[in-house]
């Protein structure tokens, strides 16, 4: 028995069957998380190394050269690159696409473990960083602060880090550019010469002092208590009664031979929002997490800690990138309706059944419902690449729906039997709506053998259509001729009759016309064959050459999604001073010729630590700017007109040796595709 005549046959085993297959796209749907793409895993690997207080010369001599000599030796690497800095080393292998990156990071640690006791003492230990999308922070934000500058590290931590860290779904939270808090001892030379002290006396009796010293436990009654001596400093004050020495039994104390200031550590990278000194703060999700979720929990959240907040400090989103998500999604999800209620018009102006455009409708969400169990089942997201797929497809899977159904109709209309109709009709069909569906799968499936990053973006695509296509010719061969044998009516040539009638009674009048036109041009081509297959020949040139002319191309299209990126080259060797002040006057200038800039912030210095924001490119001279420009309604300028029109302003600057402006929010931390002055 042939799978239609057995659907036919077993109407109710055909119903559970599909009812089964959209409830389990509806639970894999409900399962799916929601990001702007999918989760891209790049083939390079960081290795960054921390040397406090060493020049880049230093890091380059003493730490990256060793390491380079050891990291060449690595199997599969493709390319090398480094980057020494002040405090830091950093050193990117890119590997060939394919291999397995979690054996290569094993390599690179053995390495790592041989070369580890040349490096310098007081160096760090050397950090393997693997990079993916979903490292990338889901939500930034600004903080400023005015009385409660110096303690804007701690309090961030505590009161903002901490909560934000027991949200379900949330990876790490960083904190960059907070200004850290920082007790200054200052000697006085003739105190200490007086006195036969050292710095290093004075460095040892501060960090004796400056700890908390376990008391072991205590025994009350049933319970047992831990004890502990608090001898941490929560006051500069409280340092200077430090006894650094005792002599003719009298205690010399800190103050007698050293001042102290309570300041704020220097040199190091700063954050700056509308000309404000503050920090900025990014949350950065779990593997496999829901990124829209995820952000509106954040901002929820958020909102319950300002609260608790001293009043100078303010909390402000930067970036949300689940806006552009669910924008992004949104407009598919719209675009995805709307050419579902074009394509259930044009089959029911063309059927002019509706019985029959209900059969052949049922079948898209079937199909495209199918297709989110596929996600699920390999841990991939609803993203714009998937629902791309899912609006490509829509066209596709009524084609076979309606060469079944045209062709049963044609058997009711000559009388036959509902029955024998759908199980004949379709068995006439049966070879070519399986031979379409392949040369569907034939353009498709290929996209799944793509490899390195196209290839994660587009194997996605290839194989949620190639699904959706193969679910669709089942429903073309088994669900279609099944409803077909128990709605559509015998003895009336399949026709419809009554309401619907009378309105598609004017519209069979156009379809005639549209008949006879057809005929008579296809007349005309076969007796023109040798002008028809010129011109067919001419048409397709001229559509590649003019293709190739005027279309650009891109990786990503463009869009306006709020924000401009920037980067501000200083000359080498410029102070960090003189590129804040720069920055600072730059923020000034383009707020006061762009009213759409709504907040503005800059990160300037050297990034301390081995944390994510050292793999951004940053220096002393170098400014790297966030531009939003508030919602596109709100405003009379897109983004890339604001861009071009900054563009020129910088350009009067004579101070600058380059920079670069991206609008879209990509790229501002390097200096490709800059301009030179």
């Amino acid at each position: 028995m042939k799978i239609y005549e057995s659907a036919v046959k077993k109407p109710i085993t055909t119903i559970l069957v599909f009812v089964a297959i959209v409830l389990l796209g509806l639970f894999a749907y409900s399962r799916l998380a929601i990001d702007l793409l999918p989760e891209i895993e790049t083939t390079q690997l960081t290795v960054m190394t921390s040397y406090a207080g060493a020049s880049s010369s230093d890091i380059e001599t003493n730490i990256t050269e060793p390491l380079e000599n050891a990291l060449n030796a690595v199997e599969g690497l493709k390319k090398l690159t480094s980057k020494s800095q002040d405090n830091m080393s950093i050193i990117t292998l890119e590997f060939e696409y394919g291999g397995n990156i979690d054996e290569s990071a094993s390599d690179i640690r053995d390495k790592l473990e041989l070369v580890k006791g040349a490096l310098p003492d007081g160096s760090d230990n050397p950090i393997i960083f693997k990079f993916s999308t979903d490292m990338i922070p889901v939500i930034f934000y600004s903080v400023t602060a005015k009385e409660s500058l110096n303690a804007l590290e701690k309090i961030l931590d505590e009161e903002v880090a901490n909560p934000l860290q027991r949200i379900d779904g949330v990876g790490t939270v960083i904190i960059a550019g907070a200004p850290k808090r920082e007790i200054q001892v200052n000697a006085i030379p003739e105190k200490l010469e007086s006195y036969m002290l050292t710095i290093e006396q004075i460095a040892a009796a501060i960090q004796q002092e400056n700890v908390n010293v376990p008391g072991g436990t205590m025994n009350v009654g049933s319970q047992t208590f831990s004890l502990r001596l608090d001898g941490e400093f929560d006051e500069s004050d409280d340092m200077r009664n430090i006894v650094v020495s005792s002599q003719n039994g009298q205690n010399i104390y800190l103050s007698d031979v050293a001042t102290l200031s309570d300041t704020i550590e220097t040199n190091v990278q700063e954050s700056w929002v509308n000309g404000q000194k503050g920090a900025m703060i990014a949350v950065q999700k779990q593997s496999g997490a829901n990124t829209v979720r995820i952000a509106n929990t954040v901002r929820k959240e958020m909102l319950k800690i300002q609260e608790t907040l001293p009043d100078d400090i303010q909390l402000d989103v930067i970036i949300d990138t689940s806006e552009s998500i669910e924008s992004s999604i949104n407009s598919l999800v719209q675009t995805i309706g709307l050419a579902l209620i074009i394509v259930a018009f044009v089959v029911l102006f063309f059927l002019g059944k509706w019985r029959a455009t209900f059969i052949i409708l049922l079948t898209i969400p079937i199909s495209l419902i199918a297709s989110f169990f596929y996600l699920m089942a390999t841990n991939n997201t609803l993203n714009i690449i998937s629902l791309s797929a899912l609006s490509i497809a829509i066209g596709l899977v009524v084609d076979d729906a309606i060469v079944v159904l045209e062709n049963i109709t044609s058997h009711l209309e000559k009388g036959s039997d509902p029955r024998q109709a759908a199980i004949h009709a379709t068995g006439e069909v049966s070879l070519s709506v399986i031979a379409s569906s392949l040369t569907i799968l034939a353009v498709f499936l290929p996209m799944t053998l793509i490899t390195g990053l196209a290839g994660v973006l587009f194997s996605q695509l290839g194989w949620m259509i190639s699904i959706i296509i193969i679910v669709s010719t089942l429903c073309a061969l088994t669900l279609t001729p099944m409803l077909a044998s128990k709605m559509m009516r015998a003895g009336k040539g399949g026709k419809e009759d009554g309401w619907f009638a009378k309105i598609h009674k004017p519209i069979l009048g156009l379809l005639g016309k549209l008949d006879n036109f057809y005929s008579k041009t296809l007349e005309w081509a076969v007796g023109h064959r040798a002008i028809t297959v010129i011109g067919s020949f001419g048409v397709l040139a001229i559509t590649i050459i003019l293709s190739f002319q005027f279309i650009k191309t891109e990786f990503f299209p463009a869009s306006d999604n709020d924000m401009i990126a920037m980067s501000v080259r200083m000359p080498a060797g410029t102070r960090m001073e003189v590129s804040r002040e720069m920055g600072l006057d730059i923020t000034r200038m383009l707020q006061e010729k762009f009213p759409e800039i709504q907040r503005m912030s800059f990160d300037v210095g050297t990034a301390s630590g081995s944390g994510f924001g050292a793999l951004s490119e940053n220096a002393d001279n170098l400014m790297t700017f966030n531009i939003n420009t508030g919602k596109p309604e709100t405003r009379s300028k897109d983004i890339f007109q604001i861009a071009d029109e900054i563009r020129v302003e910088l350009a009067k600057i004579p101070e600058l040796h380059e920079f670069q402006v991206n609008p879209g929010g990509s790229g501002g931390g390097g200096m490709s595709g800059g301009s030179n002055i």
